[in-house]
């Protein structure tokens, strides 16, 4: 049952929880001030330095799980069917919270979404693609 649910909820999540907990909570709107402060950086071979914030490492998990989305969603068994149904749902939250909550207008979570919104796209095409294959047109013979 675990296989229906989809993944791209968890940096969702995360990032819910992180903004909840900003005073202010939801209707946070330094929320971007937050998730841009530098958490640490990295010395690069050239010297310069890498600063690494929150929405970097949010976003950084969420293209790994999204790739494990996409590579879910190449199976065409009937949970493959409850997966987009539920990304559909999930991406519907995430646009209502983008458009109407304060915190939630930040580029981080519009790539978010826009990951979301790829993942339900993806889904749904690779499952029309292999409907159409295993559909056999018999021209009467």
């Amino acid at each position: 049952m675990f296989a229906a649910l989809p993944l791209l909820a968890l940096p969702v999540l995360i990032y819910n929880v992180i903004v909840l907990f900003l005073r202010g909570g939801f209707e946070a709107v330094y929320a971007k001030d937050q998730l841009s402060a530098p958490l640490f950086s990295v010395r690069m071979a050239s010297g310069a330095a890498w600063q690494v914030d929150l929405g970097d490492l949010i976003l950084a998990g969420a293209l790994v799980v999204l790739f494990v989305e996409l590579l879910k969603s190449t199976n065409s068994q009937k949970v493959a069917i409850v997966n987009h149904s539920l990304s559909m749902v999930v991406f519907v939250i995430c646009l209502m919270e983008f458009l109407l909550a304060p915190a939630f207008a930040t580029s981080t979570f519009f790539l978010l979404t826009l990951m979301v919104l790829l993942d339900v796209l993806a889904g749904f095409i690779v499952t029309i693609m292999s409907a159409r294959r295993d559909v056999d047109f018999n021209s009467g013979n």
